[in-house]
């Protein structure tokens, strides 16, 4: 065996070991597999947002950048004075618009409109605005706190999806590195914890999350999660569909663990080499088909199945999901067995590395088609919250990989000395092993004999302790487990010493280090609206209003006085319907700033009986007045009417026409 070099450091205990593993499995595929959510956003309505019609309408319609699934209560009108006004039964025309019809005879004042859905990628969106019949009015109207994806139940679910996605992780990039790296470790304990365990936090997050999914989408209250009226509902959803094919395919994955840890182990020590070829073959088919439908009940329900693409969005996804787990997966499974298992081939290793930087390559090339379909333009890029998170989040990627690369060569040079120490430390661990059993052996013949034979055997023995082992069972059974914990310390401390391991866990830590920051930055991308769909929404809003270049008017007025002539000149920006902003500036005829006491503007809407609508602007200056917050309710020929006091009994009202929207 080569020269091990002196330990540098005690190691740290072995539990620290497996919270940095999990922190940086987790943490890593967030930053490639966690989608950010492609929340859907309401793009128009009729009555549109702040609009005062003349009649009631008989229906708010609503319209959505995508599909939405509503309930009864997801849309919800309420009168000035707080009374639900609508019939509680939504529509469906066609396209993403949806409607709700409302009572009849509904008096003048102003409504407010609520609602609460489900976006087709499976995330809640909430939201209110008012519009007006007659006139505004006051409103008592109280819309009460829309928890759906909030609160407790918001937080709780939040962790149950990131546990799921790491028991994925653990589940089938763990199999897979047995499979197709290392077909020793199928019997290897640790090896074989990493798997089951990935198994068991998979499915009991898939539990909790379709017993959260009511409430998560609906009330937001802790109390409703053991609904089952709220559970009979979410089963005939999409992902309440998605969730139940989950845990369906988990039950075959639970199959297929058996087989790789029982019969596949079992084969392999019997040498039946044949029957080892076929078994692997078949668990290799059985075991992929199954992780790509684990993969597919998150393509299926999510981001991917939704907005552009759709069709080649989702495998595209599953891949992306099914890299994530062959490196992070694989990575967690090599270094358990570093750690924990006597020995690794060097050729496993290998392998590995290999396997690994297939997947890097896959997660650049899937990873770079998503980014392109959440954002979609440089703009959405450079101009979004969601765009600036991700050139955040893709930089830390970048990190992660760097620290990755060293963490291969690290992997490359323990891969050279692994086959000559290791083989090492299998022979003691066998002769460990053996020696153990044969003290146990000796232990039994010792029961079962006479006085006199135990002094018999204690003379063999030639030494005193063996020979009171010998006379006592307990004390024989308790020499053997402490001669093997000996060498199986001894060889710990071999290892741990080792320069190269050391670096290999350094670099560890430092991706650790990174995936917590990943893990902060990608939850806040995906409580963010992606940029694409922020920048449709705000298109399409727009174009729902009628669009006109800022309105310049100019009115001479003379009020009859002493000194009482001049002009008014009025700028409406941006001069369309919806809140705009107002200056006056009011000019002696030589173009002089003139000091009036008052002003006054009125707009009226003659063709639909709207107004006048008085605006009472702020003086700022002499000569300048202003007024933030101009509601110009609807389209059409407005007239304004302008009136100017320039002493305490001369003033003028002059008006002109003027188009808006």
């Amino acid at each position: 065996m080569k020269t091990i070099a002196p330990r540098l450091r005690h190691p740290a205990p072995r539990f620290r070991y497996l919270v940095l593993l999990f922190l940086a499995v987790t943490g890593a595929l967030l930053a490639g597999a966690a989608p950010a959510s492609a929340h859907a956003a309401l793009t128009g309505s009729d009555p549109q947002q702040g609009a005062v019609v003349e009649t009631a309408p008989k229906q708010v319609s609503l319209t959505f950048s995508e599909d939405v699934a509503m309930s009864g209560g997801s849309v919800r009108v309420l009168d000035p004075a707080g009374k639900r006004v609508d019939s509680g039964k939504a529509g469906h025309p066609g396209g993403t618009t949806y409607t709700v019809g409302l009572h009849a005879g509904l008096p003048d004042g102003t409504f407010t409109v609520a609602y609460q859905v489900v976006s087709a990628d499976s995330h809640p969106v909430s939201g209110a605005f008012t519009f007006s019949i007659g006139a505004p009015s006051k409103t008592t109207a109280v819309v009460a706190d829309q928890n759906a994806g909030g609160g407790v139940v918001g937080a709780l679910y939040g962790i149950a999806r990131y546990v799921s996605y790491a028991g994925f992780i653990l589940l089938v990039g763990g199999a897979a590195f047995v499979l197709g790296c290392w077909p020793r470790g199928a019997g290897i304990k640790p090896v074989q914890r990493v798997v089951v365990s990935g198994w068991t936090a998979l499915t009991a997050a898939t539990l909790a999350l379709l017993l959260m999914r009511g409430s998560y989408t609906g009330s937001g209250k802790v109390g409703d999660i053991f609904d089952m009226t709220l559970l009979g509902q979410v089963l005939q959803t999409k992902s309440g569909a998605a969730l139940t094919s989950r845990l369906l395919l988990l039950a075959a994955a639970a199959l297929f663990i058996a087989v790789l840890f029982g019969a596949y182990v079992k084969r392999a020590e019997d040498g039946d080499k044949k029957e080892v070829r076929d078994l692997t073959f078949g668990l290799s088919v059985g075991g992929a088909v199954v992780a790509a439908g684990l993969a597919a009940t998150w393509a299926m329900a999510e981001h991917a199945s939704t907005g552009i693409q759709a069709g080649l969005a989702m495998p595209v996804d599953i891949l992306h999901l099914l890299a994530v787990a062959a490196w992070l997966g694989g990575l967690t499974a090599l270094l358990t067995a570093l750690y924990r298992a006597p020995s690794i081939e060097a050729s496993a290793v290998r392998r590995y590395s290999r396997a690994a930087f297939i997947s890097v390559v896959t997660l650049a090339a899937t990873g770079l088609y998503q980014s392109w379909r959440q954002v979609g333009s440089w703009s959405a890029l450079t101009g979004t919250r969601y765009g600036v998170l991700l050139l955040i989040k893709v930089g830390l990627v970048a990190v992660l990989v760097g620290i990755a690369w060293f963490s291969r060569r690290w992997t490359g040079r323990l891969s050279e000395q692994l086959t000559t120490e290791d083989a090492g430390e299998t022979e003691a661990a066998v002769a460990s092993v053996g020696q153990q059993r044969a003290s146990e052996k000796k232990s039994r013949v010792a029961v079962g004999g006479s006085g006199a034979e135990k002094g018999a055997d204690s003379e063999e023995d030639g030494t005193e302790k063996e020979g009171q082992a010998g006379r006592d069972p307990e004390r024989a059974a308790q020499l053997a487990r402490q001669r093997a914990a000996v060498a199986t310390a001894r060889a710990k401390r071999t290892r741990d010493a080792d320069p190269h391991r050391f670096g290999l866990r350094r670099s560890v830590l430092a991706e650790a280090g990174v995936a917590v920051v990943l893990l902060a930055v990608t939850t806040m991308l995906t409580t963010t609206e992606p940029g694409r769909t922020e920048e449709e929404a705000t298109s399409a809003t727009s174009s729902a209003q009628v669009r006109s270049e800022p309105l310049s008017l100019k009115l001479p007025f003379d009020t009859g006085g002493a000194d009482g002539k001049g002009t008014v000149l009025l700028d409406l920006d941006p001069g369309r319907t919806g809140t705009n902003e107002m200056h006056l500036y009011v000019q002696r005829p030589g173009g002089k700033a003139f000091d009036v006491p008052e002003v006054k503007i009125s707009f009226t809407l003659e063709a639909k009986k709207i107004g006048p609508l008085p605006v009472v602007p702020d003086r700022i200056a002499t000569g300048h007045w202003t007024a933030n917050n101009v509601q110009i309710p609807g389209a059409g020929d407005w007239k304004i009417a302008v009136t100017v006091r320039t002493s305490d009994i001369d003033q003028v009202t002059v008006t002109k026409n003027a188009k808006i929207g």
